[in-house]
């Protein structure tokens, strides 16, 4: 790619007075990213960009902007994103399986995430209630309407890009939930999968959730053993990204499992930082350096305090990390150490809030 043209003085200076009339910028980051979008439109007007493409940015900008604004005071409530059929049927088992679902998660003090549709999203609204939920919906041509229980509220977002709909539903998300579905429901699980098993999404609890006695999934993984594994299309590790499963108690359990030690991670330069809810003993950081060196780029894994450049996160200073550095190619191995963590850690005595600022749950 070829390097970005630098613009004359009086471009620069106009920039930085759009920005000083809008308002403090914040830190130093936050100006310095806010300066390259006002740069990115520039250069739109040199490109000539067509009507489409204007268009098309536009209106994307303008609905990341609101959506962010939105999901802004809910940044340290946990939240689960739940897939499935707007067809499903209110006397269905998956409908009551979903609605109980969402009742029990959020008993755990999880907020959720759905379409804001009919079928199994209005189940997992029903049973999370409006104050636990958040509406993710889509402008289709015969007007999809917003179920009865988040229709007016305030964290209903209506959508017009599949695509910026979707980065909500990942960036926003600790745990992803999918009852059976159709074509947009496969599609966002496995979305949800490739983002999870190349990194590009932090990890998180992805969970295949069938009615009871129900074989949706359990048809849907027989598929993927025979067809994607078996002839090595994935990896073995990558079956541990996710669990399949028609038991709410192990759904739940998967999910709140997953934060009991492990709290959050981001990159810092070329280490990965795992902050903690407790502090590791140093018999399983040895145990650590022993049966995972394969997820090292080089070096060990070593506990330590909040790094320098963590210092924007205060919320969270205080927990303790693993800090290593990780070949970035391993991610179903990343989740069988941080499943090890959380069954061999010892029991944190409170739990610290999520921090959904650093990353914004993307890498």
């Amino acid at each position: 790619m070829q390097p970005a043209p630098t613009f004359p003085a009086p471009v620069q200076e106009l920039v930085a007075q759009i920005l000083a009339e809008a308002g403090p910028p914040g830190t130093p980051q936050q100006e310095r990213y806010l300066r390259e979008i006002l740069t990115t439109v520039v250069r739109l007007v040199r490109d000539d960009a067509s009507t489409g493409d204007l268009k098309i940015i536009n209106t994307a900008l303008k609905e990341m902007r609101y959506a962010f604004k939105v999901f802004a005071p809910y940044r340290h409530v946990r939240k689960v994103s739940a897939f499935g059929s707007a067809r499903t049927k209110e006397t269905s088992a998956a409908y009551r399986q979903a609605r109980e679902f969402a009742e029990r998660i959020c008993r755990e003090g999880f907020m959720v995430l759905t379409g804001a549709g009919g079928g199994i999203m209005r189940a997992c609204q029903e049973g999370s209630g409006r104050e636990r939920s958040f509406g993710v919906n889509i402008r289709l041509p015969w007007e999809q309407g917003a179920n009865e229980f988040i229709a007016h509220d305030p964290k209903l977002i209506t959508f017009k890009y599949f695509f910026t709909r979707k980065l909500m539903f990942i960036k926003e998300a600790d745990a992803i939930v999918l009852f059976p579905g159709g074509f947009g429901t496969h599609d966002e699980g496995f979305e949800s999968l490739t983002l999870v098993q190349t990194g590009k999404s932090r990890p998180l609890p992805i969970v295949f959730l069938d009615a009871p006695r129900a074989t949706s999934w359990k048809t849907w993984k027989r598929y993927v053993d025979d067809h994607l594994l078996r002839p090595g299309l994935v990896s073995a590790d990558d079956m541990r990204l996710f669990t399949v499963t028609d038991d709410i108690d192990e759904a739940v359990a998967e999910i709140r499992g997953f934060y009991r030690v492990y709290h959050s991670s981001r990159y810092v330069g070329d280490r990965f930082v795992i902050r903690l809810n407790a502090t590791l003993p140093l018999a399983l950081v040895d145990r650590l350096n022993e049966e995972f060196r394969d997820v090292l780029q080089e070096g060990a894994f070593e506990v330590a305090e909040a790094l320098p450049e963590e210092r924007g996160e205060p919320e969270i200073a205080h927990l303790p990390r693993l800090v290593f550095r990780f070949n970035r190619m391993r991610f179903g191995r990343l989740r069988a150490m941080i499943d090890l963590i959380n069954r061999a850690g010892p029991e944190p005595t409170v739990l610290a809030p999520p921090q959904h600022t650093a990353e914004g749950g993307l890498v």
